[in-house]
């Protein structure tokens, strides 16, 4: 059983991909913000992440950043979760900040919560 860490501002989002691990003997932790992401990261340290790039408190750039450079979290494999893609020209994200970060994959929004575990699943195995 992995320990998945969920970050996204959206509740509705949260549950539907918690129910989606859950049914694949996973256990998952939700945070709903990138402060308490980078919080229960640190606290719980997960086997991976899924997280959010458009939240309004830390953005996901932000987070697997700050991760990625901590020597407790930075092996931790991330799951960029985003509809910048989509928002690309009323947004101030770009593809290049993702290009930046040191995620392990991301996925465009809206995304099946199946497919979502397909990848985390993908992402553990390596």
């Amino acid at each position: 059983m992995a320990k998945i860490l969920v970050v996204d501002d959206d509740p509705d989002l949260v549950e539907s991909v918690t129910v989606s691990l859950e049914k694949k003997n996973h256990l998952v932790i939700p945070a709903y913000g990138g402060i308490e992401g980078i919080e229960k990261a640190k606290k719980e340290k997960p086997d991976a992440i899924i997280l959010d790039v458009m939240m309004p408190d830390k953005n996901g750039y932000e987070v697997c950043k700050e991760l990625k450079a901590d020597p407790v979290c930075q092996n931790i494999p991330i799951l960029l979760l985003t509809a910048v893609a989509s928002k690309i020209s009323t947004t101030t994200y770009t593809h290049r900040m993702g290009m930046e970060t040191e995620a392990d994959d991301y996925v465009d929004k809206p995304v099946e919560p199946k497919e979502l575990v397909r990848l985390v699943e993908r992402l553990l195995k390596k």
